[in-house]
Parts: structure tokens; sequence; C-alpha cells
């Protein structure tokens, strides 16, 4: 089937200015009269669920967490893009438009793109009127700083704690709706289904996480914000209730899920430290803007290093591989994550990894610390200062960008990061892959619309830094708004949806069955440990790096290991009752199946295109060889079943405005 991305006519500067302008409406007096659920608190659901009832809709918001504040974009560190130009060094929405579809190694949807750089200015000027504290420069214009990616400065921030800040941005815009009544929340609330009448998606089964109780909720539309699934990979960025369920539950029912090969990892994590971890921290790219990544010359001075027979720094200057700067000079340490993943990994692939496991770079602070020390010094009209000044007043600048992020590093590694460099590896951090969508945000199944992480729709095989909060909260305070609208304009006369339609009584059932056969297994493994075993089989063969091979093999040995799953695995407690286990053997079981199909999906794409490199797929400098003659599309995986092959629908990505060219960041 050829999927329809319903992009409209006219010139991409003009499209979304005239959509938005033509496309139908509900009046006021009807909104009132429709009812529309959010799933995900989050930028993009708390941002949506805030816009929908501040225009008027009956809107109930659900979430798993306590308070909507608990959401993973409070994660969020470096910064929010947006096209502002307050550097004036050169940026506009264009170069916005062209970085990011260039970031994306050209398989994004163009329209999209466009638009999400056109509003994103709109973003900044919403959260500084919610108060949100954006560090400022001497002037008192909002201050800038580079992503990877880029030649510019258009990365707004809050130190290290932008995702924070932003969501208490949201969640005030939020919870003004709930004290007005426009916005029912629901929070401890999971969905683990949706469920469609007459075609539409017309509600939700969700388990009440406290008493067990399955409920049922009706609504004119759904939409979900509900993140992306890394934590298919078991250790990622990602907090350990981050999952794939809610989006792989409509999946189930005739939802496409498209491109869910393409998995960000990210350059800067803490590396991998024993096999006890449950999850990995992420430090902030914005830490590349200073920091200078390298790795010894010498692979007897790294296995020094591995055994502590010396520290970094031991290391002459000479004798240190700053590889980023040395393989793409043109960007030096702010190249994509998947480029500065991949260079990593080579390094450590040649023996020249620092950390005990040899999986770790270093990145490092002290040309930093110095250059700031020297300005610091001069600004303060001290000539000729000394060595111990110098490095006093680069750290206390250092410490007023990036402090809380190196707090949490010496808490979390016990080395002070101003005095030794830090120790980074790549990690699983963001899907681009997700539900698919059209340019309405809505899936192929009417009524059914995705935002934020959870749809594919803006980043093509590789995100930008400082775009997921773009994207969340464009889609939630700048798009969906007008779009839903298009949809539930035809819906002014569908009375208020009863849940206790036949079609409600089924999927409970079907949600009931599906969790008494879990609590029924009467196995003896714990649930963790069938997750820790797929994400390990998902990193090894289809994480950084692919081949055909290895993909057909991990194939087998998830068929094995779900089969071990249903055979012997152990939930305890109750239905019944507050149960995490349980919560976390349905979302387990939901990544058996996700895995598979990003497995296959991996197969199918036989090129290398941004966060998805296939070994076979390279060129002579070992960069990700695209084929834009028989791979410039989106892959959308109709899911049939473990017996049957998923169904692979195809969008064409049509390129007006920008030339496919292969990428160089040297």
């Amino acid at each position: 089937m050829q999927l329809n991305g319903n992009i409209p006519e006219g010139s991409l500067a003009e499209k979304w200015t005239r959509y938005r302008s033509t496309v139908s409406l509900v009046a006021p007096n009807n909104k009132m009269r429709i009812e529309v659920i959010v799933v995900g608190s989050g930028l993009a659901g708390a941002s949506a669920a805030a816009s929908l009832g501040e225009l008027g809709y009956k809107v109930k918001c659900f979430t798993y967490h306590d308070s909507p504040r608990r959401a993973h974009s409070i994660a969020a560190q470096g910064g929010i893009n947006a096209a502002k130009n307050y550097r004036n060094d050169g940026d506009s929405v264009y170069r916005l438009f062209y970085d990011t579809i260039k970031g994306g190694d050209y398989r994004s949807r163009e329209a999209n793109v466009y638009r999400l750089a056109e509003v994103s200015a709109a973003i900044i000027d919403q959260a500084v009127a919610q108060g949100v504290p954006f560090a400022r420069e001497y002037g008192g214009l909002l201050d800038n700083r580079s992503f990877g990616g880029v030649q510019v400065s258009r990365t707004f921030y809050a130190r290290g704690q932008t995702g924070q800040q932003l969501l208490l941005g949201a969640y005030q815009a939020l919870s003004r709706q709930i004290a007005l009544g426009a916005v029912e929340m629901y929070n401890r609330h999971e969905m683990l289904d949706v469920v469609l009448a007459d075609g539409k998606a017309r509600g939700i089964i969700a388990r009440n996480l406290v008493t067990g109780e399955l409920e049922r909720h009706g609504a004119h539309a759904v939409v979900l914000a509900t993140g992306g699934y890394g934590n298919v990979f078991y250790l990622s960025t990602n907090a350990m209730n981050c999952n794939v369920t809610a989006a792989w539950r409509v999946v189930r029912k005739g939802a496409l899920m498209a491109n869910p090969c393409f998995t960000q990892i990210h350059p800067t994590c803490i590396p991998v430290s024993g096999d006890y971890q449950s999850k990995l921290t992420l430090m902030s790219e914005s830490l590349r803007n200073d920091g200078r990544v390298w790795v010894p010359k010498k692979q007897e001075d790294a296995q020094a290093i591995r055994e502590s027979r010396k520290t970094a720094l031991e290391i002459a200057e000479e004798d240190r591989d700053y590889f980023l700067e040395r393989r793409y000079p043109a960007f030096g340490n702010l190249v994509p994550r998947d480029v500065a993943s991949r260079a990593a990994k080579t390094a450590c692939d040649e023996g020249l990894g620092v950390a005990p496991t040899g999986l770790a770079v270093y990145l490092d602070f002290a040309s930093a610390i110095e250059r700031y020390g020297r300005s610091k010094a001069n600004t303060l009209g001290i000539h000729n200062p000394d060595k111990a000044t110098i490095i006093r007043l680069g750290e206390e600048v250092v410490s007023e960008k990036y402090g809380n992020l190196f707090e949490m590093y010496e808490k979390i590694t016990g080395e002070n990061p101003y005095k030794m460099p830090m120790k980074i590896y790549p990690a699983v951090h963001y899907t681009m892959g997700g539900l698919w969508v059209d340019y309405n945000l809505e899936t192929n199944i009417p009524g059914l619309f995705a935002t934020g992480e959870c749809n594919f729709s803006d980043h093509g095989a590789n995100r930008l830094g400082a775009s997921a909060l773009m994207q969340g909260l464009a889609d939630g305070y700048f798009v969906l708004p007008y779009t839903i609208g298009n949809f539930l304009s035809n819906d002014i006369r569908t009375p208020k949806i009863d849940p206790n339609r036949q079609e409600f009584l089924d999927a409970e059932k079907q949600t009931q069955e599906r969790i008494d056969k879990l609590m029924n297994l009467g196995g003896k493994q714990s649930i963790e440990s069938f997750h820790r075993r797929l994400g390990r089989i998902m990193w090894d063969y289809c994480g950084m790096s692919r081949n055909a091979e290895g993909l057909q093999k991990a194939r087998g040995m998830i068929l094995e290991l779900r089969e071990e799953f249903y055979r012997d695995a152990f939930v305890p407690g109750s239905a019944n009752d507050f149960n995490p286990e349980l919560e976390k053997a349905l979302r387990v079981a939901d990544y058996f199946e996700m895995g598979e199909l990003m497995i296959l999906d991996a197969l199918n794409r036989k090129e290398s295109c941004g966060g998805h490199f296939r070994e076979e797929y390279q060129d002579e400098g070992g960069e990700a060889k695209r084929d834009d003659e028989n791979y410039a599309y989106v892959a959308a995986g109709e899911y049939k079943g473990w017996e049957e092959e998923p169904v692979l629908h195809r969008e064409d990505l049509v390129f007006e405005n920008v030339e496919l060219k292969t990428r160089s960041y040297k």
C-alpha cells in the first residue's frame, strides 16, 4: 500500500500558513461537547492537553506517573532549538530546516520538518511567557549555545535542566486547565489498549495501577504522547518505566509502525560499569561545546589506563588523538550524534578505549577551563595571572554553564571532572522511528493521533541534539490544536461515546485475558531477567551497527527467548492490586514483538543512513552509505503476529527543496 502523507499544496514556506488558515474548524459551542483523550504527560502530552483544554474541548489526560511532572521529558538536559538568530550568525528558518533534514540523513518528510522549524520561534516566546528561566547573556537577551550537526548557535537552555524547566512550564498550563475543569487528570493509569468503533479510535482501556482495576474511557479522538521505545535495549538513557505498550497496542489494532530500526545512539553517556546496572546516565550534548573528545594514540597507553597504571593526565598532548577534530575538521567535536558515536566505537574497536572495559573515550575540559580562565582574568583586570588563578577562574565559568552536570557525573563515577577528563561512551537514547502519521499527526487509524517521540515524522534516521523538546512542544502547542479539528469537525453531531458499547467490553475482555495469561505463567524466572537478555540481543545485533547475518541470528534468538518467557516467567502478586511486576511483564511482552519488527525493518533497509548502520553498506572511510534510488522512503510495518511476516507499506520521500547528497561534516 502506498501511504499518503496528506501534504498540502503550495510552496514549502507557505504550506503551514495556508493550511492553518483553511483547515476545518470546530465552533466554540461545539467544542464543549467533544471529548479528547491524551495519553502521556510529558512535553508533547501536557502541552497538547493544556492547549486542547484552553480551546474548549473536554480532555482526559492519562499518565502512569504519580504526577505529570514525573514524565521523562524532565530528564532532557542540554536545550531546545529555535531559529531566532539572536546571535546574528546566519541562522534562519530555512537553515534550521536544512540542518534537520541533513542531520536525519535525508530520511524525513520535508513539509513536516519545515513546519517544525517555522513554529520553533513561537515555542521560545511561549516558554518565556510561562516563566521558563532560560539562560541570558550580558545584554539581557536569551543566550544560545551550539549543538551537534550545525554551525550556528540556536540552542536555548536553562543550565543542564532545560527539560525540567520546560515541563514545569507546560505543567503550569495543564494545571490551570485542571483547575478550570477543562482537563480531567488520571494519574497512575496505564493505557493497555485502544478501542475502535466504526473504524475510528473512540477510547482506551486503562489499568488503574494502584487498585489493578481495568477502566473503559470513551472519547471522540485519542492522542498518544507516550514517548519512544528505546528501553527495548534494556540499558538506555531512558527512565526504567519508559515503554512501548501504548504505541504497540495500537499497532496490534492496525496502526503502522514507521522506520522502527532508526534508533539514536547518544555519544556522551557514562559508560556501563557492571552487569548490575538497570539504566544508563546521559551527559548532555551541550558538553561537546567545550569538551574535547580524545583517546591515546598508542594502544600501550590505552592498556595502561585500563589497568590503572596510568591516568589521562599522564598522556602527553602529542600522544592524544582528538579523533573528531581530526576526522571532521569543519564541525570538530560538534558532529551529529550518529557520526560521533560510530567514531567513538571505531576508536574502542581499535583497542584505544580507556575504561576498565575498554569501552570509553575521554571528554576533556582542560582547554576550555584554561581559555575561560584567561578571559575572565582579563575581564577582572588581572594581568599575567598564574596557572592556579587561571584554573580557578576557568572552573568557575564552566561551573556556571554546566555545574549540575559535573556534579551528577562526580556523584555517579566518584571522579572530579574539573580535574580529570570525563569518560563517555555511546548508548541508546532516542528512537526516530514511531507510529506513522500524516501531516495532521493522524495515524492510519482515523481519530488516532500521535505526537512527540511517539511518532516518526520529523527526524529521519538521526535526530539533531536539542530537537526533541522542540518537536514535543511544537506538536502539542502549535500543530495538533489545529489539525485535530480537521477530524473532529465531522463529529459535532456524534453523541458522547458510551464506554459500555460492545467494542469497549470486547477490548476490556481481551486485555483481561492477556493479564490472566501472564499471571498464570507459573515459571521460575523474573521478568527483569528476560528484559535484560532481550536487551543484550538487541544491542549486540541491532545496536550501533548491524549486518544481515547478525540480524537473522537475533530474530531466531528473540523467538526462542519469547517462547521461554511464556514457558518459564514468573509474575508475583495479584492482578487486582498494586503490582509493578505485572506492569513490567505487560511491557516486556510487547518488547519481544517490537524487537522483532525492528530487526525485520533493519534487514529490509539494505543501506546505511543516520543511526541505521549496516556494516555491508559503508564507504572507504567507514561512513554511512545511503541508497537513495531504492530506499528514499518511509517503511511502515503492519504487524501480523509471530506466525506471519509483517506487511511493508511505503511512503516515498520527495525532495523538492533540498539536494540529496552524501552527508559530509569534514
